[in-house]
């Protein structure tokens, strides 16, 4: 495995960790690190930096929902020109080209179910080229970005024979 693919791997598993850190694991100098860190965000492979939040721990008024949506292209209409449009969105976290059923795979964040469904209603249906869309609430989350919430309170009542 390349360097910069191996390092990939350490940033996506933690990417708090320090420079020093990450080159004793790669057997590398920090310098170096600090190098093949530059050239990849240079590249734009590594676009940002992230926390992965568990909003059951902050707070009840974060609602996630997985939005399907279906588009009907023309001859000067694109999928990237749907995308650019829809990725402008700040509600937006989450947007991609998927195959099967429907085109796009969206991810739509807000404070309330509410929120959500109005900006999907007012915001993201009525663009010209979108046929239908299919909002899914996100109930609960058990892994995220790679990372399991195996941690949570179990507040079933055990039953013994």
């Amino acid at each position: 495995m390349d360097e910069k693919r191996e390092l990939l791997e350490l940033l996506l598993s933690d990417a708090r960790e320090s420079t020093d850190d990450l080159a004793r694991q790669l057997g590398l100098d920090e310098e170096t690190v600090e190098d093949l860190l530059a050239e990849l965000e240079a590249e734009r492979a590594v676009r940002g930096y992230t926390a992965v939040v568990d909003w059951n721990r902050v707070s009840d008024e974060h609602v996630m929902a997985a939005v399907e949506l279906n588009v009907e292209l023309d001859r000067e209409t694109s999928y990237d020109d749907i995308a650019s449009r829809i990725a402008g969105f700040s509600q937006v976290s989450t947007l991609r080209l998927v195959s099967g059923d429907y085109d796009f795979a969206v991810e739509v964040e807000g404070e309330s179910m509410h929120e959500v469904s109005r900006f999907v209603a007012d915001r993201i249906a009525p663009i010209p080229e979108v046929t239908q869309t299919v909002t899914h609430f996100v109930m609960e989350t058990y892994k995220e970005a790679g990372i399991e919430f195996d941690d949570r309170d179990d507040d079933r009542l055990s039953v013994s024979p």
